[in-house]
């Protein structure tokens, strides 16, 4: 197919990035790829109070980690205020909008009488056909579009099907306020038409909006995008999405240790199907991407679910390119500014050796980089309150007669230690749990770990006899 298809991500910068946006860049980010086309990015910054530079950045720091990229530069909407207005008088001029003088008062007053009668408020087109030398002196005007008063308008939405709305609900809209700052619903069609946009995914929040913007469209004589309204992502208990549920930025799913090639597989099947497929890399996402996968229903978030497709990713993930994650991650953690601080060439050669015993276990790369956590310890080592127990005058009696024999090792190997410790408990008449448990406890202070040979091997000589001696 050409690039004739184009997307766009349309953020308003008032906080994070949050997982509801980041699933809709996700999709308009997959549809374009999946096409050959274009995603474009654009800041809804149009609201002064509320949209800040720090907002800005961390939707792009969450874009940007997650790994969609965008063409060409992100755009301001609050820049391109001067166009949004031509384009309001230019309907004025076409007669298919108008000046409408109506004060605050007076509207509320409108207000008041709809609901006195039991009508949905409404503007009543009091200055629809008005010449507007019949303007009152010191008001200034908004504009208002000229909605059509009676039939439908139709939006053939991929997702939702055909809906449509009678027009007499729709009413004369306001495109430009009195302080001449054009409205949200107006600045966006003008946006998309000069974008050259061709296809609208965004949250089923908007289906109503989709048919005011049409009548914008229509007025202005532009071809309408291709719309797709996706539902909404919901809570394990099937409530709208809250911050208990995982309504969180995407930050806080990377400070919690999360991939990002993890959260693409999550978020791209809430909502979206390709048979029973749960494990997708990003290229069969691309190849196999359609709107027509996208289901009517809210999804529900399910950490459980997130949690094992994660641990999935860590598993298959090169440990070089886990390495780097984990750094990317230390500033996160409570104390990651400690192991930074160890984190020197030798520590890293370990920490590297470590993962593959590491990840088979971890869920999170903070799980993974607690269970590090013996490999950055100090002697003597904190021992926890269940791995003390473990040393108690047998066990300290196994690691103390352990720690000598060791000590004359001298090809260090996982192979080479384990033959060692289970000559040791035959010749003790020990099972080797009885002597595998306390020099787990001895060398990292707890009771659970990585296979206890791969720890020796990957602590080396000197520090395993060092924490044995330390036990004893």
């Amino acid at each position: 197919m050409s690039d004739a298809v184009v997307t766009r991500f349309a953020p308003s910068p008032t906080g994070f990035l949050h997982i509801g946006g980041a699933r809709t860049a996700l999709f308009n980010w997959l549809y374009a790829k999946s096409k050959g086309g274009r995603m474009l990015l654009r800041i809804e910054d149009t609201d002064r109070e509320r949209s800040t530079d720090a907002a800005v950045a961390a939707i792009i720091d969450g874009l940007t980690w997650l790994g969609l990229d965008w063409d060409g530069e992100p755009i301001s909407q609050f820049e391109r205020a001067e166009r949004h207005r031509q384009v309001a008088r230019d309907l004025v001029a076409a007669g298919k909008a108008y000046l409408c003088y109506c004060t605050p008062a007076e509207l509320e007053a409108m207000r008041e009488k709809a609901r006195a009668e039991g009508r949905p408020p409404r503007y009543d087109g009091t200055w629809r056909d008005r010449d507007p030398s019949l303007a009152p002196e010191g008001v200034k005007p908004a504009i208002r579009i000229k909605a059509p008063q009676d039939g439908e308008t139709i939006i053939d939405d991929q997702v939702q099907g055909r809906v449509a709305f009678p027009n007499k609900d729709l009413d004369d809209f306001i495109i430009l306020r009195s302080d001449a700052n054009p409205t949200y619903m107006h600045a966006v069609v003008v946006d998309d038409h000069d974008m050259g946009v061709t296809h609208v995914i965004r949250g089923d929040d908007h289906l109503t909006n989709a048919a005011r913007q049409k009548i914008i469209y229509d007025a202005m004589g532009w071809a309408f995008p291709v719309m797709s309204h996706i539902p909404l992502i919901h809570g394990a208990d099937g409530a709208k999405l809250s911050k208990r549920h995982g309504a969180l930025g995407v930050e806080a799913y990377r400070a919690m240790g999360y991939l990002p090639a993890a959260l693409r597989n999550y978020l791209v099947r809430l909502g979206w199907a390709h048979g029973d497929s749960e494990v997708l890399s990003t290229e069969e996402m691309i190849a196999l991407f359609e709107l027509s996968g996208i289901g009517r229903s809210p999804s529900r978030f399910d950490f459980a679910k997130l949690e094992n497709l994660n641990g999935h990713y860590m598993r298959v993930t090169p440990d070089a390119e886990l390495l780097a994650h984990i750094e990317r991650l230390l500033p996160d953690l409570p104390d990651g500014a400690a192991i930074a601080a160890k984190l020197d060439d030798t520590m890293r050669a370990k920490l590297l050796a470590a993962l593959p015993g590491l990840k088979e276990r971890a869920k999170t790369l903070v799980e993974l980089v607690d269970a590090a956590g013996y490999l950055f310890a100090d002697r003597p080592l904190p021992i926890d309150e269940k791995a003390a127990l473990l040393l108690d005058a047998n066990g300290r009696k196994a690691v103390g007669d352990l720690a000598e024999k060791l000590a004359v090792v001298d090809d260090w190997s996982a192979a080479s230690t384990e033959a060692v410790v289970r000559a040791y408990a035959e010749a003790e008449g020990l099972k080797l749990g009885k002597v595998a448990q306390p020099l787990r406890a001895a060398l990292t202070g707890r009771t659970t770990s990585p296979g206890i040979f791969d720890v020796l091997a990957v602590l080396g000589r000197d520090e395993t006899i060092g924490r044995l001696r330390d036990a004893a």
